[in-house]
């Protein structure tokens, strides 16, 4: 009953979300987009054109103008970078970029960016949806962008922000048939097998859908399922809310098996052993060198007598300081506390649990917004409800103009004026040619045989005859056709460019051919400026919120080792291969696992967007920007080499390059002064002689200290980590002071 009730609610959201306000904006929304299409003439009016006898042919200046924005937009993938909270996060921030990276190629990410900014363009706004695929890398699953049709979203109605970070739920309504929801979830069979029929197809295109030439998702009613049988449509809502859901954080007290107090143990004493060992020697070979000087000649008596007291009162001082740092780090390691937080409904059942009350330290509690999704049926079936974890819808809108509501306009929509205006100019100029050219006569009844007026009439040099006694048939002349009908096609079409921001010349179509590349660099700065204000006030702005999404989604779901490739195309035509790894496992000397080295999941960093990245580059004009300064000398020819398209260019640079022919004059020098050293090297091994068996002596223990540390490597990084963890420690002790 509560199941049926959850559905009910659902479905009572979607019917306030359908409010009379998104229906208008949704039509408004449909026209754009089916001006877009070249569908821009309603049943009435086309049945009007055909009656009158005027022709309903299109000159679409909307679709080119809407593809060059497109274009500006999407010429690259837009780029995250991770900025570090903390010291400790700046390497593993790095690699944020090249997980964001590997996701965006692994979702096809340059065409759903591509579809999206058409919707904003089109229909308004788009939206990027962003999940976890748990069929990719077999079974472990992937966070992947997807794209979501902007009219089967349905958000909050007060929703006043345009990320709608402020709405309080997100709705998508989806209509498909039982067999592509079986297939989509295969593990609610049943709960679909019991939905019953509803489907709400709403037509909102005023356009003449059956003259068409574009076939929209609205067209198509045929259902099929897999026995090839006509299947029933279905409405899915998938309904997103910010709730307040309670966690616990708790401090606790870690306790070591004997077996790991014994080990830590251990580890104290030998490191105490091989700090007092290195410090001894060190004091010796300062005694040695002390002796030494003593006999040269150096210095005084008394001055080595004090030297070397002061050495043996070091030795004591370091001694004594690193035991107690040993000890300290001995006790912390074994009173070792940890920061856990879980939910309230977990935390209620550890509480059950023996021994547990006594290990807490402190606990709180506290309340954190998360995402809960809640997928029904028609009106009466729940199918699933769950809680992401992460704060912020995985719906993210991309607005072209904001109106301060969740309905905003698109870029097409100040241009349907102008468009139908350019129409129907041409169609009244057309119109009036063929009159022109196709005479209408006035004639007594009788007077002329119509069948043979009718079908040569208009033929060049025809013999029309009449019968005596009429009036001979008057031809009617069209009335001349107003000069301004020219005027107003060509201010028209100059008009939409101006609306649109988009001039001809951004399209590659001048009469006056622009000044080399300083006038291609001109028309990319002052042609685009239009475009680079959405970009800086909407576009940016909401890729960088993704970013901060996919940031949140990605850390919950890579908790595991995992390596990700990503393969990029280079200038020289080639691929680059590059690797990295998160959650690399550290082993105790027993095998198991202790802790991890470049924990993604407890990373904090912050996400900002690339500014510019996404817009294209003038290449002929940048090549030549980059070779006017290499003739000024402002750069050498590694750096004008790395930007042109020169196939097999990292062999001309190892060639030619001037950094590689100095090289190689002074690897030439280099062996000529080598051979006229020669003999006085081999005068100098003689004078060192002396000194080999105390060489081989330091080279002995340097060999031996560094099979130790070989030895200890795990141990080294189980280190490593303590520290870091003590410093996060220390830190968070002195902010909660």
């Amino acid at each position: 009953m509560a199941k049926k009730k959850t559905a009910e609610r659902i479905f009572a959201l979607w019917q306030a979300a359908d409010c009379k306000e998104r229906t208008k904006w949704q039509v408004d929304s449909q026209k754009g987009y089916d001006f877009y299409l070249n569908d821009q003439l309603t049943v009435e009016e086309q049945n009007m054109l055909q009656e009158s006898g005027m022709p309903t042919f299109l000159i679409n200046r909307i679709t080119p103008i809407v593809e060059t924005m497109k274009y500006f937009v999407t010429a690259n993938n837009p780029r995250w970078k991770a900025v570090a909270v903390e010291g400790s996060d700046t390497d593993i921030a790095q690699v944020h970029s090249d997980i964001s990276e590997y996701c965006w190629g692994l979702s096809n990410g340059k065409s759903i960016y591509g579809n999206v900014v058409l919707d904003a363009l089109t229909k308004g706004v788009g939206y990027f949806f962003i999940t976890v695929d748990k069929g990719l890398d077999r079974g472990k699953g992937d966070v992947v962008f997807q794209r979501i049709n902007p009219f089967d979203v349905y958000p909050d109605p007060q929703s006043r922000d345009f990320l709608f970070r402020d709405a309080s739920f997100i709705l998508v309504k989806k209509n498909l048939t039982r067999n592509q929801l079986k297939q989509m979830y295969p593990e609610y069979t049943r709960k679909i097998a019991k939905a019953n029929e509803g489907s709400s197809l709403m037509h909102y295109s005023e356009a003449n859908r059956d003259a068409s030439s574009s076939i929209i998702p609205e067209d198509i009613q045929t259902s099929v399922d897999e026995h090839g049988n006509k299947d029933d449509i279905i409405v899915l809502h998938e309904c997103y809310e910010k709730v307040k859901v309670p966690f616990v954080n708790m401090t606790m007290k870690i306790y070591p098996s004997a077996q790991d107090e014994k080990v830590v143990r251990e580890m104290a004493i030998k490191k105490l052993k091989d700090f007092e060992s290195d410090q001894a020697v060190k004091a010796k070979e300062h005694i040695v060198s002390l002796e030494a000087q003593l006999e040269a000649g150096e210095i005084i008596q008394e001055r080595a007598a004090l030297e070397m007291q002061k050495a043996e009162d070091t030795l004591k001082r370091n001694i004594e300081r690193k035991r107690a740092e040993v000890d300290y780090a001995l006790q912390e390691e074994l009173n070792r506390t940890e920061e856990v937080v879980v939910a309230i409904d977990e935390f209620k059942i550890l509480q059950e649990q023996e021994g547990f009350q006594e290990s807490i330290v402190e606990y709180f509690d506290y309340h954190e917004t998360r995402i809960k999704v809640t997928c029904t049926l028609g009106e009466s079936v729940l199918l699933y409800e769950y809680h992401l974890p992460i704060r912020e819808y995985p719906i993210i809108p991309i607005p072209y103009i904001y109106t301060g509501t969740p309905y905003p306009m698109s870029a097409v929509t100040p241009l349907i004026g102008k468009q139908q205006e350019v129409n129907k100019a041409h169609q009244v100029m057309l119109h009036n040619a063929n009159l022109a050219s196709n005479l209408r006569w006035i004639y007594e009844e009788g007077s002329v045989p119509e069948d043979e007026w009718e079908q040569y009439s208009s033929a060049p040099g025809a013999l029309l005859k009449y019968r005596q006694g009429f009036n001979p048939p008057t031809p009617i002349l069209p009335a001349a056709i107003n000069n301004a009908f020219y005027t107003i096609t060509q201010e028209g079409k100059a008009d939409m460019e101006y609306i649109a921001g988009i001039p001809s010349a951004m399209m590659g179509f001048v009469q006056d051919q622009t000044e080399t590349y300083r006038g291609l660099l001109a028309n990319d700065e002052f042609g685009t400026r239009r475009i680079k204000s959405w970009m800086n006030t909407i576009l940016e702005p909401c890729l960088e919120h993704i970013g901060v999404v996919f940031k949140d989604l990605a850390q919950s779901h890579y908790t595991t080792d995992k390596v990700f490739r990503i393969v990029q195309p280079n200038a020289g035509g080639d691929y680059d291969e590059s690797e990295t790894r998160i959650n690399i496992p550290i082993y105790n000397d027993y095998g198991e696992a202790v802790d991890k080295w470049s924990d993604y999941a407890s990373a904090r960093f912050d996400i900002k967007v690339v500014a510019g990245a996404v817009m294209p580059v003038n290449r002929w004009a940048l090549l030549e920007e980059y070779f006017k300064w290499f003739q000024a000398g402002l750069i050498d020819d590694v750096a004008m080499l790395a930007e042109t398209d020169v196939r097999g260019k990292d062999k001309i640079v190892e060639r030619k390059s001037l950094y590689s022919q100095q090289q190689q004059q002074i690897e030439a020098l280099d062996k000529q002064l080598k051979d006229q050293t020669g003999e006085n090297e081999t005068l100098k091994r003689q004078i060192v002689q002396a000194g080999i068996s105390r060489d081989i002596d330091a080279g002995t223990r340097e060999s031996k200290k560094d099979v130790l540390e070989t030895e200890a490597q795990q141990k080294l990084y189980r280190q490593l980590m303590k520290e870091q963890v003590k410093k996060k420690d220390l830190q968070s002790k002195d902010q909660s002071k």
